[in-house]
């Protein structure tokens, strides 16, 4: 029978869970100061949901999302824990925080539709007007990215 949301977890628990090794859990413990799980007799360890939602964020921002132990801090310090508690259910549920998700892929279009054109699939039309003005603030923004780079480059 599984355990109620609201229920203690013991450290084998939620390794299973997150799928990540016990001694990587107490690890952790060691590194990110806002994890403080409840410690009875002998030294066991029981995780809130809080703890466990927590460490869920900490394992996404590591494993997914390539921070570093010090980024993780960083994040938990500047954005608080909340923040980490919720980031990983941003790709879950489908809006990623990632700014670079949101530009059209009109480029995978073009490449499609020109792919296509070869082979004569198509019937030879090209890029729909709004594609070509999509393709223009693309090539903008990477030029004015490219002028910032090369600024900051010295």
């Amino acid at each position: 029978m599984p355990k109620a949301p609201e229920a203690f977890r013991t450290i084998s628990e939620v390794a299973v869970e997150l799928d990540v090794p016990k001694h990587v859990l107490r690890f952790w413990e060691g590194k990110f100061s806002q994890l403080r799980p409840l410690k009875r007799g002998g030294g066991r360890r029981y995780y809130r949901p809080e703890d466990v939602e927590l460490l869920r964020g900490i394992r996404y921002l590591l494993y997914e999302d390539r921070y570093t132990i010090k980024g993780v801090q960083r994040i938990l310090r500047e954005q608080g824990v909340r923040h980490v508690m919720d980031c990983w259910q941003d790709t879950a549920s489908g809006s990623d925080h990632a700014a670079v998700k949101d530009i059209p892929d009109v480029a995978a279009d073009v490449a499609l539709g020109a792919s296509h054109q070869g082979s004569g699939e198509t019937g030879g039309e090209g890029l729909s007007p709004k594609q070509v003005n999509q393709l223009k603030d693309m090539l903008s923004e990477l030029a004015e990215c490219k002028k910032s780079l090369e600024a900051a480059k010295g």
